[in-house]
């Protein structure tokens, strides 16, 4: 999710961050160099601005900024390439014009009206607003709308009324503008020929706020907290009010909150109705269910271009599962994933060389951006057709770009990496009789922290930190290989099951999956050979993490406790990952009960609703995983085959 900014330009680079701390120039997109009233300038020579108030079927107006390409006209028309948004369409007057316009500067010299939406109830448009407006698959009358019928009534308004429009038009967006691209697809509008949803909410349950049923505090409660707050009335402010934690450590902002109940008390003062409704349904309920976008992707007659990255850990279940469903409801039609080595938004606003200690060893966002252009050029412009896969995945730890006719790929092996005593990782089922087990303390007073950053927002690069410093507290359980003697390549969804029981009557339990460098890194570039002296033994990568709450095992809809002491089993997938342990490495899983702040607080004693947990239910409790015949604890992969098998 992602704040707003004065600029046009500062909110489209918003809506690729999805924090609010996100909006530093650090990895800003490359534009024309100059100040930025220069590249006002450069906009305004080449578009003229106008503002329009649509009215949708039941009568509200939705407030859209429209560029048109200056020499526009009957002999030059061009296509439409639409965002809708609920951050800001911003600078409003059509004597203000933004910094840029297209995902990349690209598009701009290619030529396209680009328009601007603020969604029903934001900002400059009429209406209420509803985060993650369900859809209505049946309407109860010609004036029912939704999200996808006001797509449908801006197309329709557009394609008749800006002049010098081709009658084509594409939609694209990051995140929450993600999710209005694929609502808008459902049920095309004849016009629309292309829709590229980047990184999108496709089940708001599990995207953005929540990892298998463990709350994402760090995200929730920093950007909603503002977010959430009333809009009376249409307004053209351009401020966005950030909330204030205090402090730049964030780790301790939230031990010092304490339970989930302190936070309106303390904070939100009854004004943020969108965290009274996350309190009131902890649980996967109608509310949740309602807000799953992905049994609804059915008749979409554009091509399809989804986006993601493999480090996007706000929304990765988003683009793989939208990307799937639309496969699966949707048969003929192009549908195309890219994933690439990106954090949230990664692609827009970087080169995609590197993130943190990750070093990928070319400019990795090219590809998606030449790929984007040529897709919206052939459909919208009638360029040549681009030489589009159905899946092209970037696969990491080889640091290379895979061509795939369908994803997951074709022929995986599924591979059970079992753990075994003394923190050994195999293949090979564990032999040991009886209750053999690996146990640690579980303290919510001292959580496993997810980042060694100091950080009120969100870390976009700890998925690349070295994780000894996790493996080596005591409440973190690790268990790796022997070194690998040839490349294993993991594609797919994990799957772990492991069998644990507990003093308490409710746990997480999160389990990592690393990739461990036992030599000297190689690959690095001239003069740095002391950092790969330095980094022998880097646990490298954390190749994919999920937490589960446990009391969520057998329905998310329906949570239960556990009994004190029981052995029990906990089974739950865990996001799709397409890695590569090279030789010489070996692969680790590290195990754990906490990961904060990103996930709260377990306070291990079951509460019907954590949201309402005192003080008094906060409680250390051992914690066992079992690694015998019996109760053989383990983390299914799928096994890529070499290139030459």
């Amino acid at each position: 999710m992602h704040p707003v900014s004065r600029r046009l330009a500062a909110v489209l680079l918003a809506c690729a961050t999805g924090s609010a701390q996100a909006q530093s120039t650090a990895q800003a997109p490359k534009r024309p160099a100059g100040p930025p009233q220069e590249r006002v300038e450069r906009v305004r020579s080449q578009f003229t601005k106008y503002e329009y108030r649509i009215p949708m079927r039941d009568g509200t107006r939705l407030f859209t900024s429209v560029y048109v390409p200056a020499d526009a006209s009957p002999g030059k028309r061009y296509p439409i390439l639409m965002v809708r948004t609920p951050y800001t369409v911003a600078p409003y007057g059509v004597d203000r014009y933004p910094q840029a316009l297209g995902p990349t500067e690209a598009f701009e010299k290619e030529g396209f009206i680009f328009a601007f939406q603020d969604v029903r109830g934001r900002h400059m448009s009429e209406g209420e607003f509803v985060n993650v407006r369900p859809h209505k698959a049946k309407k109860a009358g010609p004036k029912d709308f939704d999200e996808s019928t006001d797509t449908y009534d801006t197309i329709e308004w557009l394609v008749k009324r800006v002049a010098n429009n081709n009658g084509r038009v594409g939609q694209w967006g990051i995140s929450y503008p993600g999710f209005y691209a694929s609502a808008g697809a459902i049920d095309s509008h004849p016009a629309l020929k292309a829709v590229s949803p980047q990184a999108p909410i496709a089940d708001w349950f599990w995207d953005d706020m929540h990892r298998n049923g463990a709350f994402n505090l760090s995200l929730a409660f920093g950007f909603f907290s503002t977010f959430g707050k009333p809009r009376p009335k249409p307004t053209d402010s351009e401020d966005w009010q950030r909330f204030d934690h205090g402090t730049p450590d964030g780790y301790q902002f939230f031990l010092d909150l304490g339970p989930l109940s302190n936070a309106d008390s303390k904070y939100f003062k009854g004004d943020v109705a969108f965290w009274k409704e996350v309190a009131a349904h902890p649980n996967y309920d109608a509310f949740w269910q309602a807000r799953n976008l992905l049994p609804h992707l059915k008749n979409i007659k554009a091509a399809v271009l989804t986006v993601g990255g493999w480090y996007d850990t706000e929304d990765l279940y988003g683009p793989l599962q939208t990307y799937a469903a639309i496969e699966k409801q949707n048969p003929g039609i192009s549908n195309t994933l890219i994933m690439g080595p990106w954090p949230h938004g990664g692609w827009q606003r970087g080169d995609g060389e590197s993130l943190g200690d990750a070093d990928f060893g070319f400019a990795t966002s090219m590809a998606y951006q030449t790929l984007a252009l040529d897709f919206f050029k052939h459909h919208l412009k009638g360029g040549p057709k681009p030489d589009v896969p159905e899946a092209m995945v970037f696969e990491t730890g080889a640091n290379r770009w895979r061509r795939f006719d369908t994803w997951p790929p074709k022929g995986l092996r599924q591979t059970k990496l079992y753990f075994q005593p003394k923190g050994g990782l195999s293949t090979q089922a564990p032999k040991a009789a009886g209750a053999a087990f690996a146990e640690y303390v579980s303290d919510p007073d001292k959580p496993v922290p997810y980042t060694q950053e100091l950080t009120t927002g969100w870390s976009k690069s700890y998925m690349t930190e070295d994780q000894r410093f996790a493996a080596r507290r005591p409440d973190v359980l690790v268990f790796e290989t022997e070194p690998l003697e040839q490349d294993l390549t993991v594609a797919g969804p994990l799957e772990a099951e492991l069998w644990v029981s507990t003093t308490g009557t409710d746990a997480d339990w999160v389990v990592k999956l690393v990739d461990v460098n036992p030599g000297k890194v190689r690959g690095f570039r001239k003069g740095d050979e002391e950092k790969g002296v330095k980094n022998r033994g880097h646990q490298q990568t954390l190749v994919r993490g999920e937490p589960f709450r446990g009391r969520f095992r057998d329905s998310f809809s329906e949570p239960k406790p556990f009994k004190a002491g029981e052995v029990t089993k906990v089974r739950f997938v865990i996001n799709d990952v397409f890695h590569t342990f090279q030789r010489g490495h070996r692969v680790m899983i590290q195990v754990q009960s906490s990961w904060f702040p990103f996930i709260d607080r377990n306070p291990q004693t079951y509460v019907p609703n954590i949201f309402e947990a005192k003080e008094e239910h906060f409680i250390r409790a051992f914690h066992r995983v079992y690694h015998s015949a019996a109760n053989p604890s383990f983390v299914q992969v799928g096994v890529l085959p070499a290139l030459d098998e």
